[in-house]
């Protein structure tokens, strides 16, 4: 039997590491780079926008000619190098399968990156194209028109994936889409930098801010083909380095020196203002025309609000029949990497190639290719069970709503209680870390992390049900109202939902004793 508690916590977030490559998967991945150099032409080419600038794109076209080929595009400010017809990618699709099926493979610096002209704006707003000026989505339109006009072999068709950033400029892309651009797969795309990446509802994160806009944000003017350096800070240990820094002033008085302009201006507008409800993407995702496949993970600590969101409004909540979503057990971006494993969660095969072989190639095949698929409208994983289950909508049908109240005794209950109070103290001096780890980038595996390092602190509050008689499935929005107070200024509470594990599993081989009353994080949130 299992226990939900519910966790408030006082949080500084920090971030960490990476995952490295077995000798199995380095010899797949130079067997991969030399199939594509084997059978795929690489050109580049400088396209012309309509205001006179030029993005650098690089195209990868199959050498074979028996058949025409769709476009697969991917718009990116993280670079599209190497750089010269000569260097090649060593990577074209999602997996080798996409090189083997054959795509034209087109990847673009957007403007103002690396090899691309004109001028880069974060999150740019979406607004230019309604007046006959320039943006991301005229961007996207002029290349595509242009690829079309300009590449041979091609079938007349355009799909266009990307994480991350990436993901963004895909989402972008069907605003006033091209006509040629039928299927997009949006992967834990930004739609509301408020929400997403560097606010948590409101909560600045200034770890991941510092951390992402070191190095991203400190580009020179003009062409360029490699990435600046970022500042070398003090330590490994990033807990200790932001309690070292102190104020948030100190970054640019000790480190950017105001060199950072979206550093700046992320600073310069703490609340929901002007500045940030410009750069929603989501208003103008409302009648979108390309099929799309929106990809998200459950632990991802980066985009986990773009991607419900998006599905959401591209889908009309689940009445456009093209419009599909997919939810995994991944941290960012791990859905192109190997997903059986993430910190201590195990999940029994390879989710995220299971992904990519029934899910991701299918539709675009489909879509491209006009190749049977039978793509469900939401794909989820649920976790625990370790299973994939299929729903015909998001939340599924079927769920009932459940509330449960904050009770005397630290008790998590399902009957209203009586008014009472509960204090504690938070020290900002002594601030709750999100992770166990030390680490200076960003902590990925911190979602599956055993939370008794936070539930055994005198400055978190512990509220727990009772041994659940049965199996309880959590799907949908999980809403928190708190009704609290503060002797300062302002606070940022953490409220965790977390499963608590058996003392001891008597009925599981995949347990051992170290698992016992293990605190696995269910979900988190931030409340400003």
């Amino acid at each position: 039997m299992r226990r939900l508690p519910l966790l408030l916590l006082l949080v500084l977030c920090f971030f960490s590491p990476a995952w490295a490559q077995s000798e199995e998967d380095k010899a797949e991945a130079e067997a991969r780079a030399a199939y594509i150099r084997s059978h795929y032409a690489k050109f580049e080419y400088e396209i012309p926008m309509r205001d006179g600038r030029t993005l650098f794109t690089a195209v990868y076209r199959p050498y074979d000619r028996s058949e025409a080929y769709p476009f697969l595009m991917v718009r990116t400010p993280y670079s599209v190098g190497p750089y010269g017809v000569d260097q090649y990618r060593e990577t074209l699709g999602p997996s080798a399968a996409f090189e083997e099926e054959g795509f034209i493979f087109v990847f673009q610096d957007v403007r103002g990156r690396f090899r691309s002209q004109g001028e880069f704006v974060n999150m740019r707003p979406q607004v230019a194209h309604r007046d006959g000026g320039v943006d991301d989505a005229t961007d996207a339109y002029d290349t595509i028109e242009w690829l079309i006009e300009h590449v041979e072999g091609h079938n007349g068709r355009v799909g266009q994936w990307g994480i991350s950033y990436p993901g963004y400029y895909t989402s972008v892309s069907t605003i006033d889409a091209h006509p040629a651009l039928r299927a997009v797969s949006p992967q834990a795309p930004i739609a509301d930098w408020f929400f997403d990446d560097f606010h948590r509802n409101g909560a600045f994160v200034p770890s991941m801010a510092f951390l992402f806009f070191d190095r991203f944000d400190a580009f020179p003017e003009g062409k360029h083909s490699l990435w600046p350096e970022g500042t070398d800070r003090t330590t490994h240990d990033g807990y200790q380095f932001f309690l070292d820094l102190g104020p948030l002033k100190n970054v640019n008085e000790e480190w950017f020196h105001g060199g950072r302009p979206f550093w700046n201006e992320l600073v310069a507008h703490p609340n929901y203002d002007d500045f940030w409800q410009a750069r929603n993407l989501l208003p103008h995702l409302e009648d979108t025309r390309p099929a799309a496949l929106v990809v998200g993970g459950w632990y991802d600590t980066e985009d986990l609000y773009g991607p419900l969101r998006t599905y959401a409004v591209m889908s009309d909540d689940n009445e456009r029949k093209d419009v599909h979503l997919v939810m995994g057990p991944w941290y960012h971006g791990q859905w192109n990497r190997e997903g059986s494993t993430l910190g201590d969660a195990k999940f029994g095969f390879d989710t995220a190639a299971w992904y990519r072989e029934h899910l991701l190639l299918p539709f675009f095949l489909h879509h491209l290719k006009d190749e049977e698929a039978e793509i469900p409208r939401a794909s989820v994983f649920e976790t625990g069970a370790n299973r994939w289950r299929r729903f015909e909508q998001w939340p599924p049908e079927g769920t009932v709503e459940q509330v449960l109240y904050l009770a005397p005794d630290r008790a998590l209950s399902d009957a209203p209680p009586d008014v009472s109070r509960v204090t504690y103290v938070s020290d900002p001096a002594s601030p709750v870390p999100h992770s166990p780890e030390i680490g200076r980038g960003w902590d990925r595996e911190y979602m599956v992390a055993d939370q008794r390092f936070a539930a055994r602190r005198p400055d978190v509050l512990v509220f727990q049900t009772e041994p659940l008689e049965d199996d309880l499935i959590v799907a949908g929005d999980l809403d928190v109202r708190l009704q609290f107070a503060t002797d300062q200024s302002a606070a940022d509470l953490v409220v965790k939902l977390v499963d608590v594990f058996p003392p001891r599993n008597e009925n599981s081989r995949d347990l051992d004793e170290e698992r016992g009353n293990r605190h696995e994080l269910v979900r988190w949130g931030a409340i400003r």
